[in-house]
This record gives structure tokens, C-alpha cells and sequence, in this order.
């Protein structure tokens, strides 16, 4: 498969892309590029211009952002298959986190200059942005809703769940930063990671999470 195949393959997984037709999924994906990055190596920091879409073809991308204790708070990962930046290549605004390369890393490059160009031409797909920005202001809106009404063991299981998908049963993450996904202290995840352990959900070594029941933490997630 071609590098803008499998870009296209990318595109297509993503809301703002789904419901094009393979022909423009493809004039697309003719517009980019490709950019490698060395583990620990900084794609962008926050305040830099966005001027680019990303799709990581493979590795990993951390979104993080500086605590006050000066320590680095991961905020998301970015695995093969995952586009980040399209709010930035709309609007071209200074980047709100920092990105870096978790290990070597392969990336899809679309440039704004170059997206904002095709847009002009083709309205149906500046059409289609317009409904993935209003479905983003309906899911901010919805995790508002949830960190004010659902418990913490809920929110808990479907971020865990959530990076189960992505990364599968080993999660490498902290409890801090988990903390941070779900709106909790630390020390509330620490509780409650401990009672999932002892029942066997998951076990807890440094720095990561091992999910060994995934069906009764998927169950939690659902509130079943």
C-alpha cells in the first residue's frame, strides 16, 4: 500500500473525513508528507504556530503540558492511526499543549497552507468540518455533564477503556495523569485502582497499568 493509501485508510477513520467519497479522500491524502521523529524528540510546543494536521502512520505522540511543581503532565496519546491538530489547521491559532515523539515515530503531514487551498476548491468538504466542530462542542459538552454527574469509578473505567482501544491491555500511564482525564485527585484514583485490583480487574506496576478484565471494567464503564 502507498503512503497516501494509507493515509486515505487514516482519513477515512476520522469524523471530519468519513462520509467523503474515496476520490476525495484520495486528492487528500495526495497532499501530504511524511516526517519522522527520534523517541523523546519535541514536534511541537505550546504557543507554536498551528500550521499542520498529524497523523501518526506509526509510534507514539504524547500531548503534554507543564504542572506547577514543574513536572510534565501527559494529557493524551497518540497511537498509528490517530489525526491530531484539526482544529489548528482550521484556525491556525498557537498550539495549546506541547507534542512529543514517545519513541520513534513515523507521522502524515497535511499543511494548513495546503488543506485551506483545497477547501476552497471543494466547499462540500469545508461543509463536513462544519459538522465535525458542531459534534466536538456536543462531546465537550456531554464530558462536562459527566464529570459533574457520573461517579468516579465510571468515569475511570471508560478512560481506561478508552486507552485500551488504542493501546491495548498494558496502559502506560500515571495515576496523576489519569487524575487529570477523569477531573480527580490523585488520591481518589489511588482508591479505586486499588479496589480494582484486589478484585482483579487490573494490577498496578510503576508508571503503567495492566487491564487483566477488561469485559467487567467495560461493564463498569457502561453502568451495568
Amino acid at each position: 500500500m502507498s503512503r497516501q493509501a494509507e493515509f486515505a485508510v487514516i482519513l477515512k477513520m476520522n469524523p471530519m473525513f468519513a462520509d467523503l467519497g474515496a476520490e476525495e479522500l484520495q486528492r487528500i491524502s495526495n497532499l501530504c508528507h511524511t516526517q519522522h521523529l527520534a523517541g523523546g524528540e519535541v514536534l511541537f510546543q505550546k504557543g507554536d504556530p498551528g500550521d499542520a494536521l498529524f497523523g501518526v502512520r506509526r509510534g507514539q505522540i504524547r500531548i503534554e503540558t507543564g504542572a506547577s511543581d514543574g513536572n510534565r503532565l501527559t494529557l493524551n496519546f497518540m497511537g498509528p492511526g490517530d489525526l491530531f491538530g484539526e482544529v489548528a489547521v482550521l484556525d491556525g491559532q498557537s498550539r495549546t499543549a506541547d507534542a512529543t515523539a514517545g519513541e520513534a515515530t513515523e507521522l502524515f503531514v497535511l499543511r494548513r497552507e495546503d488543506f485551506l487551498s483545497h477547501l476552497e476548491r471543494e466547499p462540500k468538504v469545508a461543509i463536513k468540518i462544519i459538522q465535525l466542530l458542531c459534534q466536538r462542542i456536543r462531546w465537550q459538552s456531554e464530558r462536562m455533564e459527566e464529570s459533574m454527574l457520573q461517579p468516579l469509578p465510571i468515569r475511570l473505567a471508560r478512560r481506561l477503556c478508552a486507552l485500551a482501544d488504542d493501546f491495548g491491555a498494558e496502559v502506560h500511564i500515571s495515576q496523576e495523569q489519569l487524575g487529570i482525564f477523569v477531573g480527580a485527585a490523585r488520591e481518589s484514583v489511588n482508591r479505586q485502582l486499588q479496589q480494582w485490583r484486589k478484585e482483579g480487574i487490573l494490577d498496578l506496576q510503576r508508571g503503567r497499568i495492566l487491564l487483566q478484565n477488561m469485559s467487567r471494567l467495560a461493564a463498569i464503564a457502561r453502568n451495568d
